[in-house]
């Protein structure tokens, strides 16, 4: 039986108070939106929603999906997602396979130059004319290209595979694999905490991304659903137009004579549809978070 003093158990208690009040304020406006997004809208105007719906319904949900353009938003945004994380977590372990061969000339002086751009850049106006020449601008490849490689992340899967034993690429080597057989067959499956790493970041982003969509798309049929979102939570016409096309659709939005959907209900049904995926992925790449941020940021 382990014998804890009675310092430490005040610290302990202490400690465990503490991270409890931290963890309810930084949960209880995520639980208060989800709340409000379930709850009645016109039970909600009269305020004292806390952390859990007073008059359940589903009616804000069936109004934002009734919305043929937030259907198309989400597709496009979980296309992006898919699309954009697979291809930027093959090229950056790619490259930072290549930074690991000795073979390889010139690798401090190539670093070196991807290091500058981290630090000085054009701006956007030279940005959005980059992406002009290149015809990437208002399609689906603006999403996608441009933040395809990501010099941070590579350098930490770098460090990372510096952790895995040399001898192993070598006997491959010798048995006639070539590196792309070496990275494919024998690092990546080494590299799956990092791996996993790489993909919640890079996933996050490109979910939570909507400064793409303003500055690069004009097409509708290439917004995300962060950008509608973001045009919910400031435009009063895109909510009245969400609640038009219910009404076209027999989705009831009227109750005694009175909106039955309000614009916070809406916002907070629609920050939940764009919360809820992250949430639910991440505790799945949790135990790969912190091992393949520690093994990949230190090398002894």
């Amino acid at each position: 039986m382990n014998y804890e003093s009675a310092s430490y158990k005040v610290f302990k208690a202490a400690n465990i108070t503490f991270l409890s009040v931290l963890v309810f304020i930084m949960v209880f406006p995520f639980l208060n939106v989800l709340a409000l997004a379930f709850n009645d809208p016109l039970d909600s105007q009269f305020g004292g929603i806390t952390i859990y719906p007073r008059v359940f319904t589903l009616d804000n949900f069936k109004l934002l999906f009734a919305n043929d353009e937030v259907i198309h938003a989400l597709w496009i945004s979980l296309a992006r997602v898919a699309a954009g994380t697979t291809i930027a977590v093959l090229v950056q372990f790619a490259c930072a396979y290549a930074f690991t061969l000795k073979e390889v000339a010139g690798r401090g002086a190539i670093l070196i130059f991807l290091i500058i751009p981290m630090y000085f850049n054009g701006g956007l106006i030279p940005t959005y004319l980059i992406y002009s020449e290149l015809h990437v601008s208002n399609t689906f490849w603006v999403y996608i290209l441009p933040v395809s490689f990501s010099l941070y992340n590579m350098v930490i899967i770098r460090s990372y595979l510096y952790t895995i034993p040399d001898s192993l690429g070598e006997s491959a080597r010798i048995d006639g694999a070539n590196d792309w057989t070496i990275m494919t067959r024998v690092y990546m499956p080494l590299s799956m905490p990092i791996i996993a790493v790489m993909t919640l970041w890079t996933a996050v982003y490109h979910w939570n991304d909507w400064t793409t969509t303003l500055y690069y798309v004009t097409d509708h049929k290439l917004y995300t659903m962060q950008y509608i979102l973001m045009q919910i939570l400031k435009e009063g016409e895109r909510v009245a137009k969400l609640m038009e096309e219910a009404l076209m659709k027999n989705i009831t939005v009227i109750s005694s004579g009175q909106p039955h959907i309000t614009p916070q209900a809406i916002r907070a049904a629609n920050i939940i549809v764009t919360s809820l995926p992250i949430i639910i992925v991440y505790p799945f790449l949790q135990r790969f978070f912190v091992k393949g941020v520690t093994l990949g940021a230190v090398k002894e």
